[in-house]
């Protein structure tokens, strides 16, 4: 309730700030069609809000996570909002005051959403509203589980021991399972965290029965530990649950048409602004560098290994492109120019064009060669899991300093493993950083380019 109050002063606040702005005074508040506008800007945030999900943040969540679901909140906003003014025709209205309000509402509602996380969570530091926590079944597992609550104090969850049936020799032990109930109700225990590897079917059913009659909230910890893939979640075919692994956040229709949008309105910024000027340079310094073409054509792995012609600036002698041998430091088939080129990342500009024909992504796993990708595939674990989302002109292995030549296995893996931890972890704020980080280090060059 404290986020939805705040973000509806806020918007209102924000409606009425830049009216003033815009208008120098008030007085056109009063007129009917912004009083529509301004009814139809709160009715849609509230519904929009409610069925994203965006009001229930985890105690546990990170702040990356919190942003990126009002990002994407913002995003499906703006757009019926957009639809509304189209459909009624309400070419009136101000697109100064539109823009700003977005300005305005972007900025404040993120910074009262993650200043709230921030209090309430400097509040359970010093001991305010915490969850009192028992651990059912001691196991490594629950063992790991309680260092968390120990060393994580402002999510503010406070252990307050094990039950087992077969453990007691640990000072954490308060009893067997049978004596979680009296303990529950006796110290006033909120959740009840159930380690499935030592408790069976029948004491977590009648834990169940028991936290729904006291207002207990019972919390099951299975533990996938040797497992590769982190990203899980959980289908019920009837009556069973099935566990669905490598479940990524690009997987959700709503996030794939989010970054599409992005990568549109970011390529035809690039294409429209930047290209006119730079294109014709680049090209006569390649021409007045070397012969032959401007552009170089090569076939990549994409989105589900479908392969597609990626466009490059050349970089090498026109008579050392064909076919594929992986360039070194002081290879001696690179031009002055390309040195250049490949130093700053501008060798990769006209991907932009790959990324509004929809072949790749602003930000994404790199696009290998075919050649390369056969040579790893059967020897780098999870190697192809990279092609599970669009290849990127620049990602996050590349500004984490994973690029360049790959000649031993390791420096593929770790180039693969940061790859992973992109896709798994996708975000809005995570792509907005990687372009940050690609931007300063085309300024001072990448020492690991060539």
């Amino acid at each position: 309730m404290v986020y939805l109050t705040g973000d509806i002063i806020l918007i209102n606040l924000s409606i009425s700030l830049a009216y003033f702005l815009r208008f120098g005074n008030l007085d056109v508040m009063t007129q009917p069609a912004y009083l529509v506008l301004g009814f139809y800007f709160n009715v849609v945030w509230l519904a929009v809000a409610f069925i994203l999900k965006t009001y229930n943040i985890s105690r546990v969540a990170h702040y990356t996570q919190i942003a990126q679901d009002l990002l994407k909140l913002l995003f499906f906003h703006a757009s019926l909002v957009t639809v509304f003014i189209v459909a009624i025709k309400g070419y009136n209205y101000s697109r100064e005051h539109l823009i700003v309000t977005y300005l305005l509402t972007s900025a404040s509602v993120v910074a009262w959403r993650l200043g709230c996380v921030k209090i309430f969570r400097m509040f359970r530091v010093a001991g305010r509203n915490r969850k009192r926590v028992v651990i059912v079944g001691v196991s490594e597992i629950a063992g790991q589980l309680k260092k968390f609550f120990n060393i994580n104090p402002q999510y503010g969850y406070q252990f307050m021991g094990y039950f087992d049936d077969h453990a007691s020799n640990s000072d954490d032990v308060r009893g067997r399972v049978s004596d979680v109930k009296d303990y529950v109700l006796a110290n006033q225990v909120d959740e009840i965290y159930c380690t499935m590897t030592q408790v069976n079917n029948r004491q977590v059913n009648d834990l169940l029965d028991f936290a729904e009659k006291n207002h207990v909230h019972v919390k099951v910890v299975p533990d996938f530990r040797e497992i590769n893939y982190r990203k899980i979640d959980i289908d019920f075919y009837d009556d069973f649950p099935v566990l669905t692994f490598r479940e990524i956040p690009l997987d959700d229709v709503l996030n794939q048409v989010a970054k599409r949008a992005f990568d549109i309105v970011f390529s035809l910024l690039v294409i429209v602004f930047v290209f006119p000027w730079l294109l014709p340079v680049i090209a006569l310094l390649i021409k007045l560098d070397s012969s032959g073409p401007v552009f170089f054509w090569q076939q990549r792995s994409g989105k589900n290994n479908q392969n597609f012609w990626c466009l490059k600036f050349r970089s090498m002698y026109s008579d050392n492109v064909s076919g594929f041998k992986q360039a070194t430091r002081d290879d001696s088939r690179i031009t002055r120019v390309g040195r250049f080129l490949r130093k700053t990342n501008l060798d990769e500009m006209p991907q932009f064009f790959n990324v509004l024909l929809g072949h790749m992504s602003v930000v994404g796993p790199r696009p290998h060669p075919i050649v390369l990708d056969e040579n790893f595939r059967d020897v780098i674990e999870r190697y192809d899991e990279r092609n599970l989302v669009k290849p990127g002109v620049t990602g996050l292995a590349q500004v984490k300093g994973y690029r360049g030549e790959t000649a031993h296995p390791q420096l593929m893996k770790n180039r693969v493993r940061v790859d992973l931890f992109y896709i798994e972890n996708w975000s809005f704020v995570l792509d907005i950083k990687i372009i940050y980080l690609t931007i300063s280090g085309m300024m001072r060059g990448d020492q690991n380019a060539f």
